[in-house]
């Protein structure tokens, strides 16, 4: 939807580090968490604000990007760029961020945040400015690595609160075991797994394995960099194969869809530098015929509201992460309360992404505190 009106100019931002202990650990592959930590960035114009957060970790063992680092680039660069600046348009301040390489995850923040801040401006909710519609999304859920017993118990658990899929880390050593136990006991559940890239080709006989299990897809089993094994692992599986960490770039989700490396695409709004670039790769998969949902990084409130606007857009055909806070935080930084009822989690009403910050709380969980004025 094409909106247009006075530019704005960004008055100031405040950038945040949050803290938010979890309610239990959270496994995978590559190591376990016990706290999110993360960048909070407000943009400020005329009497409005715009939020929104980063999902990079504090070291890299997702992607390159990390908390230090993009704390470092919002503070020195990025924000300087922008405050005192005006736009019309979001994409016309992610023209502003191009000239920068790589460090997607911190130019998504700032992107994100004013996306937020012109859809405020226009009092539209930022579904409507994206091109999505509806009122609720399906929603699945994503369970960290665990002893198979308490996992089947979590399956059961998340399926009688009507989650539409189940996602289960897997890496060597927990995989087939596992698939066995959750197929046997949940015969018709929507299962996928997730491998954040633990596998490689020299484990193709074991992933073969994984067709027997009648999985949705299979997300990232290979390297997180690594288009082309990817493509070729394809060819031996029936089972499709899901992208997340190899999608950066619409130019990665152009060559992976050209070369049947990805059936399924994982669009996480933060990872491909922002919404200017998440659209452009919706409608790349639209045009090759497929389907995408929104993956999670653990994110507050703010992060989970900018998810669940983007999977309201109708190439997302399939549950994301977008599952209830509670889940994950015992408080959280926003007012408004994201939680889902029967699988499905409501769109945040109002301007904007919908909800507001709980400032009295955020202080308590900020570890640091900066503003950046023209």
């Amino acid at each position: 939807m094409t909106q247009t009106r006075t530019p704005l100019r960004i008055e100031a931002a405040e950038l945040r580090l949050v803290r938010l202990p979890l309610v239990t650990p959270f496994t995978i592959a590559t190591g376990t968490m016990t706290e999110k930590i993360f960048p909070l960035l407000v943009l400020k114009a005329d009497g409005i604000e715009g939020y929104a957060e980063g999902v990079m970790d504090p070291l890299p063992d997702y992607l390159e990007e990390t908390v230090a680092g993009a704390m470092g680039l919002l503070r020195d660069v990025l924000l300087p760029q922008v405050v005192g600046h005006s736009f019309a348009h979001p994409q016309e301040l992610a023209r502003k961020l191009v000239p920068w390489r790589a460090n997607h995850m911190a130019k998504a923040t700032v992107e994100m945040a004013f996306w937020d801040l012109w859809a405020k401006s226009l009092n539209l909710p930022l579904q409507s400015l994206l091109g999505g519609s509806g009122d609720a999304i399906d929603v699945g859920v994503s369970l960290g690595i665990g002893p198979i017993d308490s996992t089947m118990q979590r399956i059961a658990s998340h399926l009688d609160q009507g989650y539409k899929r189940i996602k289960l880390k897997v890496k060597p050593g927990h995989d087939l075991a596992l698939l066995r136990a959750a197929r046997a006991e949940f015969p018709a559940a929507h299962l996928t797994v997730d491998a954040n890239s633990c596998y490689t080709l020299a484990d193709t006989a074991l992933l073969q394995q994984m067709d027997a299990f009648d999985l949705d897809y299979i997300e990232q089993p290979l390297a997180w960099d690594d288009i082309h094994d990817h493509a070729t692992l394809q060819t031996r599986l029936r089972t499709p194969i899901c992208l997340d960490e190899c999608i950066r770039t619409v130019d990665h989700a152009r060559k992976a869809l050209q070369t049947d490396a990805a059936r399924v695409v994982n669009i996480k709004v933060g990872r491909v530098g922002g919404y200017a670039n998440a659209l452009r790769i919706h409608d790349l998969c639209e045009a090759f015929a497929v389907p995408v949902w929104c993956g999670g990084m653990l994110e507050s409130g703010i992060g989970r509201a900018h998810n669940i606007h983007l999977s309201t857009l109708p190439n997302f055909t399939k549950p994301g992460d977008t599952s209830s806070a509670s889940r994950y935080f015992m408080r959280d930084i926003i007012e408004q309360k994201l939680e889902t009822t029967a699988g499905r989690m409501p769109v945040p009403q109002g301007a904007g992404i919908g909800v507001t910050l709980d400032l009295d709380y955020l202080k308590t969980a900020t570890l640091s505190h900066e503003s950046i004025t023209a």
